[in-house]
């Protein structure tokens, strides 16, 4: 039989075992930890929704496509569609343009420009047309008897912007912000209630027209709104590839005929 330790041996093995880590003593034999299960009871569904806060309930975001269409459909006129839009808080490029674009030329005409969204000399005019491009586009209204000025509704054009806020750097619009917008610009059509349509420049033309981009449409009838439609280039594409203006200018003798023979 083997004999006891003696004290100090013992201690020695004692400061050992600490100098190791085992510093606090649990039970007086090993315990093997990879045959333990958990013990612990499952708990209950009760107890499970009661062991934290309540879920709060899911807020819907509002639709801001159908707060457009209810602020449109509740103006009664222009002058309350420009305060509807020129209010209304949910599209993001009002917060990067200096001025809101509603309209131009005169109310009641027959015929209603529909134009790409403003650029930067738009924005700083606050006119749906501004500097060269203005000037061009009077020159080519001007060639068919037309003008933006013209005292009588017969010869007088409005036009308005299909986004009445800048984008950011010109650059395309967000198809989001368009369709976001576009309740309005029906309702400004609808109470504007000119005989035809010119939809003029690309943005203008594959918002508000199907079967192709402008390239392919232009200088030919469609419908928009239930109304005659016809997709020309723009101001700014003219300046930019002069080449256009002749078609430019067979697209603005097709709008003349059909002037002519009353809409």
């Amino acid at each position: 039989m083997e004999s006891a330790l003696d004290y100090w041996s013992a201690r020695a093995l004692l400061d050992w075992q600490i100098e190791m880590g085992a510093d606090e003593a649990m039970l007086d034999a090993p315990l093997d930890r990879y045959t333990l299960t958990d013990a612990r009871p499952a708990p209950k569904p009760a107890e499970t929704a009661s062991s934290g806060p309540p879920a709060l309930p899911r807020v819907e975001e509002p639709d801001p496509v159908a707060l457009a269409r209810a602020a449109a459909e509740a103006a009664p006129d222009l002058a309350a569609l420009s305060e509807a839009m020129e209010r209304f808080d949910h599209c993001d490029l009002r917060r990067g343009a200096r001025s809101f674009v509603f309209a131009g030329g005169r109310q009641g005409a027959r015929v209603m420009l529909l134009l790409d969204p403003p650029r930067r000399e738009e924005d700083r005019a606050g006119a749906p047309l501004a500097g060269t491009a203005a000037l061009l586009l009077e020159r080519m209204l001007a060639a068919i008897g037309l003008s933006a000025e013209a005292p009588d509704t017969e010869r007088a054009v409005y036009m308005a912007p299909v986004l009445p806020w800048r984008s950011p750097g010109d650059r395309a619009p967000d198809p989001k912000d368009l369709a976001m917008m576009r309740p309005f610009l029906d309702r400004h059509v609808e109470l504007a209630d000119p005989e035809i349509l010119v939809v003029m420049g690309s943005v203008a033309c594959a918002a508000l027209m199907k079967g192709g981009g402008l390239h392919r449409l232009r200088g030919r009838w469609g419908e928009v709104l239930g109304r005659p439609a016809l997709p020309i280039f723009s101001p700014a594409h003219l300046m930019a590839n002069p080449a256009a203006k002749r078609e430019a200018w067979a697209d603005l003798l097709t709008l003349k005929a059909r002037l002519e023979t009353g809409g």
